[in-house]
């Protein structure tokens, strides 16, 4: 494939990751990215000061790398019903990217979390690693415009088969990222085709949540690529 790789799920030391966001993004560019989102895990109590540190990255560091940075937010354990409100707060304060974390069962992810997660459009753009999501579930982030992740992290991989098979069914879209929290958990553009044809995605639709996918997501929030 020519197209570079693009990741959309990545966490940096400003919640459970190992590196600064330059060290994150130096990795990224070493394995010629076009574009890596950095979207820590916020709730109430951290979200204003993860994007304010974010936003002070982006102004004044970022574009000097040769790759397009995104500033995300990852909702994480936040109660179902307050979901909604958390996403429109982060978009306000000017979160690009909006994941919320799903359902995985390596977690005590409150249940309910993916309904409300794929329940309202525009809010949140992708599900990460949602576990058993169900077909209802998978239609309405269908017709919301959530993307299915496929995470190439190692806890939930056995999932992953499911979502798929999930996506495949109902035609929602999936996208491959990598949940990375360390410079080893990012992955080649090859090796992230390898994973959606692991998880049982013919090759066109394989390729469609590696490089299409991605374009499509980013285009859709107003991000440019470089």
């Amino acid at each position: 494939m020519e197209a570079k790789r693009i990741d959309l799920h990545t966490h940096s030391l400003h919640s459970d990751g190992m590196l600064l966001p330059s060290e994150l993004l130096r990795y990224a560019e070493t394995l010629s990215f076009e574009a890596i989102a950095i979207t820590d895990h916020v709730d109430y109590s951290n979200l204003k000061f993860v994007l304010s540190a974010l936003k002070d990255f982006n102004k004044k560091q970022a574009r000097h790398f040769k790759l397009k940075f995104v500033l995300g937010v990852e909702i994480t354990h936040v109660q179902p019903h307050l979901i909604k409100k958390i996403a429109q707060d982060a978009k306000n304060f000017g979160a690009k990217l909006i994941i919320c974390h799903g359902e995985t069962p390596s977690e005590p992810v409150a249940k309910g979390t993916n309904f409300a997660a794929v329940s309202n459009k525009g809010l949140i753009n992708i599900l990460a690693h949602p576990g058993y999501i169900t077909e209802e579930e998978a239609l309405l982030a269908k017709k919301n415009d959530v993307y299915l992740e496929l995470s190439a992290k190692p806890a939930h991989k056995e999932t992953n088969l499911h979502v798929a098979k999930i996506a495949l069914k109902t035609g929602a879209n999936l996208i491959v990222n990598t949940d990375a929290h360390g410079p080893n958990d990012l992955i080649t553009q090859e090796e992230a085709l390898k994973l959606a044809l692991l998880c049982g995605l013919p090759e066109e639709e394989a390729i469609k949540a590696v490089v299409e996918n991605p374009r499509k997501l980013l285009k859709k929030i107003g991000i440019k690529l470089i």
